[in-house]
Order: structure tokens, then sequence, then C-alpha cells
């Protein structure tokens, strides 16, 4: 399964084609075109044609390419599937499945891009499953919605239906009044762990305040926190806070190669399992955190400044 870059995820609704031409031009991570919440029930079936001719004529530059179908329970579900991955399967990375409520969702959609796939005679297993986790009962079924199929690359989560679910008294989407911390924390931090357990991204979900740049920012930055991918964005002025709050900073990456270097020279050079790297100790606990950071730093383009190269010292 591929790693894709998911810092930015660009919501743009599918019945309109300009919209679709301009985020394929934008430097958001992922786009995906919106065939569910964004299209009018009316404006669902010639949408798809819309998605397609999108997908297959303009240069989305290495973007990942993702359709939102609608509730699998819905009966557009499948048309959405037939149509637009048999005209547009080799210009499809994943399907985004919208309020996921237990594996059996994500199941039904891993058979049908199965058939379809074979039918298209595309590669097998090539369209990937986004898996959007919008209510309590799929909150509850997060475990098993991480493992329902190999195809799946992520868990994301949407706050506002979520928020309807729980019956918050909210009109939008932010923290209750009068409650004393982050009403969503415990829901990122669950989704999170699901989500790694599987070895699969975690993405949150809209800021819907576009013109609050300062609070978008902000709530990026408590999924970073938590070690989230990535974060949906609604408007183009988003797309460059997140891609900046979800790419390691110069000075940590740095560090992360200092760690790595250092740890590598300890353990294959010295043969010594833990080292002092300046004031701070490191060991096979070290590499991981650093590795991962490293990682994520490559795949959103920094290299390590030029430096000498650290000094290892026995624990």
């Amino acid at each position: 399964m591929p790693i894709r870059l998911r810092r930015s995820v660009l919501a743009v609704p599918g019945s309109n084609p300009r919209m679709m031409e301009k985020a394929a031009a934008s430097e958001a991570d992922e786009v995906f075109l919106d065939l569910e919440d964004a299209c009018a029930p009316l404006e669902k079936p010639a949408a798809r044609g819309k998605v397609v001719e999108a997908l297959t004529t303009h240069d989305w530059a290495g973007k990942t390419r993702v359709v939102r179908i609608n509730q699998v329970t819905s009966r557009f579900a499948f048309d959405d599937l037939r149509e637009v991955v048999s005209g547009a399967g080799p210009s499809l990375d994943c399907i985004m499945v919208p309020k996921v409520r237990n594996a059996g969702d994500v199941a039904f959609v891993d058979r049908a891009l199965l058939q379809l796939e074979q039918s298209l005679g595309l590669p097998v297993g090539g369209i990937g499953i986004e898996a959007q986790i919008e209510d309590a009962m799929g909150l509850m079924n997060s475990d098993e919605i991480a493992f329902a199929s190999e195809r799946l690359e992520t868990l994301t989560y949407g706050p506002a239906d979520f928020s309807a679910s729980m019956q918050l008294p909210s009109l939008t989407v932010a923290n209750t009044r009068n409650y004393p911390g982050d009403i969503f924390h415990y829901v990122l931090f669950r989704l999170a762990v699901s989500a790694r357990a599987a070895g699969i991204q975690v993405i949150d979900g809209p800021y819907l305040l576009i013109r609050d740049i300062d609070g978008f920012r902000e709530a990026a930055g408590r999924a970073a926190a938590l070690g989230y991918d990535g974060k949906w964005v609604l408007h183009p002025g988003q797309i460059g806070p997140a891609n900046e709050v979800f790419t390691p900073s110069q000075a940590d990456f740095d560090k992360s190669a200092r760690i790595l270097d250092a740890y590598r020279e300890a353990t294959e050079v010295d043969r010594r399992g833990a080292v002092m790297l300046g004031d701070e100790m490191i060991d096979e606990a070290s590499r991981k955190m650093a590795e991962q950071f490293y990682s994520r730093g490559l795949a959103a383009g920094l290299s390590p400044s030029p430096s000498d190269a650290p000094d290892a010292a026995p624990a």
C-alpha cells in the first residue's frame, strides 16, 4: 500500500467544474471530489460525469486523487462507484466512504472495487479506500473498521455529523461553551490509536470557519500533536497553514537525522545499545521516534541541513 502525503486534504463539490479545475492547480496534497454532502440530491447523477471529466482532463500534478461517494446504504452509492471507476479508474487513487459505521460498509466497497477492477482490466487492489468516521457507532467500531480491508489507507474524522450524532449543544464545529477542555480530544485520540494499530494514516476533519485562519491553525496543531497526518481544508486559504503545521520543522528534522546517524554508528560500528547525543540518552525507542519524524520530513520535501556527523558517547 502506498504511503501518500496528506497534510492538506481539499474538499471540492463534484457538481462544480470550475472549482475542480482550480483544485487541480492548488498546493493541496490530496483533493477529493465530493458526490455526497456537497452535491444536492438532484445534482448527484449528473455530478458523476463531471467528476470523471475532471479526473481525466486536468493535470493533478502528483496529487492524491479521491472521490467521495455517498453513504453505502443510500440509493446513490453503487452507481457512484460504477460510473466513476468505469470512467476514470486509471486516474483515481482512492474512494472515500462517508459515514462508515462498521467493517461491512468498507467490505461492500472493497468487493465492488474488486469486481470493477477485474471487469475493466485495472490492477487488482490498485484503488485504495478512505473511511470517514462520523457518528457514535462508527467510533465504537473504529478498531474493526481500521482492519476491514487491505485497501484501507486512512481513517478520517467527520466532526459535524459526529456532533449531531452526540447531540452536542452547538451549531458549529467548535468546543462547546462551559466545557473545560477539548471536547473532541477523546474522539481524535481514539481514531489515532485505531489507525496506528492497523498501520494506516489518520486525518482530521474540516474547520468550518474558513476565514478564521488562526482558529484553523490552532485546531490543526492539536491534531498534529496527536500524530495526525493531515487535515481537511475547505478553502485555498487553509492549504498553506495545513501544509506548514503537518510538516516537521527544519530543526526537528535535522535532530531526527542526527539521532539516526548517532544510533546507527553506535549499534553497527561500536555495537552499543544506548549512547549520549549531547545531554540526551538515545536508544532503540529514540530511533523509532526519529525514524517516523525523518520519514515525514522526507515525504514533505525536507533535506538535512549540512552539518558535521554527530559524536556519540557511551551512555
